[in-house]
């Protein structure tokens, strides 16, 4: 039996690509999707009875919850009356007239992007992630925040945004910003590179020493699907990696600080977000919708 033309391409296809991982032959990065954020917070509102609104300019992503926890008790956040998303809760609060929205628990690459996209979809300008970290690179004792600037991409997520390559990058100007505020500000974070991980238990002793030969300061969960995601969608995201670990190896090891860190991860927040904003606001940055 004759097989027709497009037959003979499938069949091609499916030999070159034999045997090599399915994120790796992806070549369609830059069409749309046929499933939108959108059209996922609109069934949601009619299914939840939510009218819409646009989230606060600057969110939050805390995966550990303890920053949702310190604004709950000491800033005053309450629950979003809007926030549609099925798998999370949005706890909103106003300071120094900065509107503050924050979602705890979203853990990993794809959990994260899948917020993400939905912050950004509903109206978000800044997202900052504040992710727990285990340390790398022993650069001091935890803990201690550093200010990502590259992640290496060893996960999925990041290879449906941008085509195969071996980091995500923040926005330089974003990254410029938030290098520049935290030095005037006096906080004290580190600068540097982190390795992204959907496989936290296998973190063996010979792929730790490869990422610490590479410079590597920690290992998280987040940063280069966000920084992916942010590249593709031309949204404005900076990751924070809260070293809060050595990767359980020591006695008394987890010990985050005071409030769990998020006194300080909250003073990290707000400096960036003033300073975010004064840039939109003087035209340096281009705010987002």
């Amino acid at each position: 039996m004759k097989l027709l033309p497009e037959d003979e391409d499938r069949l091609r296809r499916a030999r070159v690509g034999k045997g090599e991982a399915p994120l790796l032959r992806r070549q369609d990065h830059a069409a749309p999707s046929i499933f939108r954020p959108e059209n996922l917070l609109r069934e949601a509102r009619r299914q939840k009875g939510l009218a819409p609104a646009p989230v606060a300019p600057v969110c939050v992503l805390d995966p550990d919850g303890d920053i949702v926890d310190y604004v709950r008790a000491h800033c005053g956040a309450k629950p979003s009356a809007h926030w549609a998303c099925y798998h999370t809760r949005m706890w909103e609060w106003t300071e120094a007239d900065q509107r503050y929205a924050i979602v705890g628990h979203a853990v990993g690459s794809s959990f994260s992007v899948l917020v993400a996209e939905q912050l950004f979809a509903s109206g978000c300008g800044l997202l900052v992630s504040v992710a727990s970290a285990g340390q790398i690179t022993d650069v001091g004792e935890p803990p201690y925040h550093v200010l990502i600037e590259r992640a290496l991409r060893d996960e999925g997520t990041s290879y449906h945004y941008l085509p195969a390559a071996s980091h995500a990058e923040a926005d330089r100007s974003l990254f410029a910003l938030a290098a520049d505020c935290f030095r005037r500000s006096n906080l004290p974070v580190l600068a540097g590179v982190t390795w992204t991980t959907d496989a936290p238990f296998r973190e063996t002793a010979e792929t730790v020493r490869a990422r610490r030969d590479e410079g590597i300061l920690a290992v998280e969960m987040e940063a280069a699907a966000l920084y992916a995601f942010a590249a593709a969608r031309g949204a404005s995201v900076i990751c924070l990696a809260h070293v809060s670990n050595r990767l359980g190896c020591i006695e008394g090891d987890f010990d985050k600080g005071d409030c769990n860190g998020a006194r300080t991860s909250i003073e990290l927040i707000a400096a960036l977000a003033a300073t975010w904003a004064g840039a939109a606001s003087g035209g340096a940055i281009s705010p987002r919708p």
